[in-house]
């Protein structure tokens, strides 16, 4: 968990001097398959945009998400249809305004951050105005078996914070006291991934209580959210597939108690600090999230999570080559590398 800080809306946004746009495909193995309710993976297969101007240069990452249409080779063909207009903007005002919210305009936005700050010799933090310290991430158990799920929580029982996939309904149960038999002193969070129906949810509850968990993150598929205002659980509800940008939160307005914000879905730095702001202003909690990336993806977030009430940031954690490079990973404890070279 994380000390309360205000996320405010930066209205000026430097002009840039953009010389170059480029994209390339990047694929990392994962250390082991994961899975969540709809889908297992094995590589985390990213886009990487790099900008330069005025000899310098920026970098961002994202991961297109196949559950919202995206896929790399899509991506690669929206940049090439675009790069031109992308080469002549002025920064991310004029970005948001030019792709729509996805990976491809995380990954511009995130590069053009980095070249802002490159440009003006002043950190995104401090161009961001975000207060920057230590975070604690949880510790994400993907869907398997009972068994396997309870073995890895008694292995990692020492993380402060345990999120455990769930959405195939029939052991659930079983495997939400699995993993709490595992690490009894762990904070949980559960994560359907929209695999449960209402009824499902319902029947859930006193397993819920009874395990402790702190936090429900989107129980039903986007489309059946209606069906839970009015009610109340043991754990707050945190809406992830159901909230992307500014423009979804009406909507979620007496179903969720939290919003999970993810860059991939916001389309990048600029949208999550304007996203985080306004959620704040109605009354929601906070949490970042993430699919699949490098630290180099991480990093952007790590300011959104200055101002959350959870974290999972934890992605790097899972690749078979587990780098560093911009963010340093203590335990469950996230700070900047000392190595960090994006945003500064």
């Amino acid at each position: 968990m994380t000390t309360t800080v205000y996320i405010h809306i930066v209205d000026i946004m430097n002009r840039l001097s953009i010389d170059q746009i480029s994209i390339c495909p990047r694929s990392f193995p994962l250390a082991a398959a994961r899975s969540i309710s709809r889908e297992t993976s094995t590589h985390a297969d990213l886009i990487e945009v790099i900008v330069t101007g005025g000899g310098v240069t920026g970098i961002g990452q994202a991961g297109p998400t196949p559950h919202w249409g995206e896929s790399v080779a899509g991506a690669l063909a929206d940049f090439a249809a675009i790069e031109p207009r992308l080469r002549a903007l002025g920064g991310r005002a004029d970005l948001q305004q030019t792709l729509p919210a996805g990976a491809l305009r995380n990954a511009v936005d995130c590069a053009f951050w980095d070249l802002e700050a490159k440009q003006t010799g002043r950190s995104v933090e401090a161009i961001a105005g975000v207060p920057i310290g230590p975070v604690t991430t949880v510790f994400t158990i993907s869907l398997d078996t009972p068994e396997a799920m309870g073995a890895l929580a008694r292995r990692e029982r020492d993380r402060p914070v345990i999120k455990i996939k769930l959405g195939h309904f029939a052991a659930d149960a079983e495997r939400l006291r699995a993993v709490r038999a595992g690490a009894p002193a762990a904070r949980l969070v559960v994560d359907a991934n929209e695999g449960w129906s209402l009824d499902q949810l319902i029947a859930m509850a006193p397993v819920i209580a009874e395990t402790g968990v702190q936090l429900i993150e989107q129980p039903l598929p986007v489309r059946d959210d209606e069906a839970l205002r009015g009610l109340t659980f043991p754990a707050p509800l945190c809406a992830d597939e159901a909230c992307h940008v500014r423009t979804d939160l009406p909507r979620l307005e007496g179903l969720y108690t939290l919003i999970n914000i993810k860059l991939d879905k916001t389309g990048g730095l600029t949208e999550a600090l304007a996203l985080a702001h306004e959620a704040t202003s109605r009354g929601f909690g906070l949490m970042v999230g993430c699919t699949w990336g490098t630290t180099l993806g991480m990093a952007p977030a790590f300011l959104i999570a200055q101002a959350c009430r959870i974290s999972d940031l934890d992605a790097p954690l899972f690749l078979a080559d587990q780098e560093r490079d911009q963010l340093s990973y203590d335990g469950s404890s996230i700070s900047f590398a000392p190595s960090r070279t994006w945003g500064v």
